[in-house]
């Protein structure tokens, strides 16, 4: 079946399998109007609640959302074949960001600046409607990094989620109408980027724009928000970099690579797919690693036992199969034959650092592994791309490890683990990964004006 989005509605494919298990109709430019309208209306309101009343709401939407775990991923197995264990843990993390934004309303706080001749304070203030566009790969816990911050902070939030993933965002916003949020607060608009999403970008009405997705459409997202001073946060592409060096635990480190870049079928802009190693323990690294990418367990997301599931699409998988040709040298696992976008596990090793695999996001279960020499070369290697989203530094010396992490120009970084994402903590990339910061502390204060009033106490 054919991944062309039709304008009217759209068929939910269930990736693991190619049925259709759903169909959503499709917003047009004048539902985006229209629902623009709505949203500032309860907008108005909803910013005029106590700070104390909109945190309650916020904490009964993180209830019903915790109420409905099972069901709501479930759903995300099914529209985006995630393994069910990484679905759970998602539907809990919209949980847990919601309980986490309903205890910023609160302490969102402006300051006091001393000044001669008066007093002078801040004040934050919602920006009004802010629209989320969220993407396929991780279609609940990405549209709440904007949502639950942007609703904690007094905005109205219309989200439109990715094509293919539109059902969990629906079943979220009747779970926030449920909880008591107000009616057109949070509307949900499942459509094409280029009408619903364009029109949202373009709508005078939308005081910012929350995007991930693509480098190539977060450019273009950026050049039309410019037209209007419009405020954008990019979360983009990444290529990330896994270094190794020879003074590293060897063994953590190759036991850990199959996940940094296999989970979520390697659909994933943190996926650790550069996989940098010291010459003098390349050799045992590829030895170690190759187990564990031949034992990774492919196949249905619904089974209790799988560690990978299916790519999104017919489209997706046509993408990842033109980066690996099947004369490349390196490390394959097994994935199911028949229905379904499947994928095998796959390490490149022999490829040019400057090859498309070693440098361009395939967004698939793909990695590539080069050599490096010394501290310098590790670090050049890391930085020859576009992106700099997150990275693994693998090393026992902790100057070093300070070292590589000033020198590694992404925006998040772990030091042997490959964590990169907290609710808790910033999270965002440098150059052409994104723009802004999300989640974290301040991940309210994105959503607000700072106003700056000066009382003359002069006579």
């Amino acid at each position: 079946m054919s991944d062309a989005y039709d304008l009217t509605e759209h068929q939910v494919l269930n990736p693991a399998t190619e049925e259709v298990i759903a169909t959503v109709p499709a917003a047009t430019a004048a539902d985006v109007d229209a629902a623009v309208a709505r949203a500032a209306r309860a907008q108005a309101k909803w910013a005029a609640l106590a700070p104390a009343d909109r945190a309650r709401l916020l904490r009964r939407f993180a209830a019903a959302v915790d109420d409905h775990l099972e069901e709501l991923a479930q759903l995300e197995v099914r529209e985006a074949g995630h393994t069910v264990g990484n679905a759970r843990w998602e539907a809990g993390n919209v949980r847990d960001l919601l309980d986490y934004a309903a205890g910023g309303v609160e302490r969102l706080t402006g300051r006091q600046i001393p000044v001669a001749g008066g007093l002078d304070i801040t004040i934050l203030e919602p920006l009004g409607v802010v629209g989320v566009i969220a993407p396929w790969n991780f279609p609940m816990p990405i549209a709440a990094w904007g949502t639950a911050p942007a609703l904690a902070a007094g905005n109205a939030v219309i989200l439109k989620p990715a094509e293919t993933t539109p059902l969990t965002a629906l079943r979220l916003a009747e779970l926030a109408l449920a909880a008591g949020l107000p009616e057109h607060l949070f509307q949900v608009l499942p459509g094409a980027g280029a009408v619903a999403g364009d029109a949202l970008v373009e709508h005078p009405g939308v005081a910012k724009i929350v995007f991930t997705g693509s480098t190539r459409v977060g450019k273009q997202i950026m050049a039309k928000c410019a037209q209007r001073v419009k405020r954008v946060t990019l979360e983009l592409g990444g290529k990330s970099a896994n270094l190794v060096f020879a003074d590293a635990d060897v063994e953590a480190a190759a036991a850990a690579a199959p996940m940094s870049f296999l989970d979520n079928s390697g659909q994933d802009c943190c996926a650790r797919t550069r996989i940098l190693v010291q010459r003098p323990v390349y050799d045992r690294f590829l030895e170690l690693l190759a187990p564990g990418i031949e034992s990774v367990v492919v196949g249905d997301p619904a089974d209790e036992k799988t560690q990978m599931g299916p790519l999104i699409s017919r489209t997706q998988l046509e993408r990842v199969r033109a980066y690996v040709p099947g004369d490349l040298p390196g490390i394959r696992g097994t994935a199911p034959e028949g229905p379904g976008f499947w994928f095998a596990p796959t390490v490149v090793t022999g490829a040019a650092p400057d090859a498309p695999v070693a440098v361009e996001e395939v967004f698939g279960p793909v990695a590539v592994v080069l050599p490096f020499d010394d501290e310098a070369d590790a670090v050049r290697l890391a930085n020859a791309t576009e992106y700099g989203l997150s990275g693994s530094i693998w090393t026992r010396d902790v100057g070093r490890a300070l070292r590589v992490s000033g020198a590694v120009a992404a925006g998040n970084l772990s030091v042997n683990s490959h964590s990169s994402v907290r609710y808790w903590t910033p999270f965002g990339g440098y150059k052409q990964s994104g723009l802004g910061r999300e989640l974290g502390p301040d991940a309210l204060a994105a959503f607000t004006e700072t106003k700056n009033v000066f009382i003359s106490t002069e006579a």
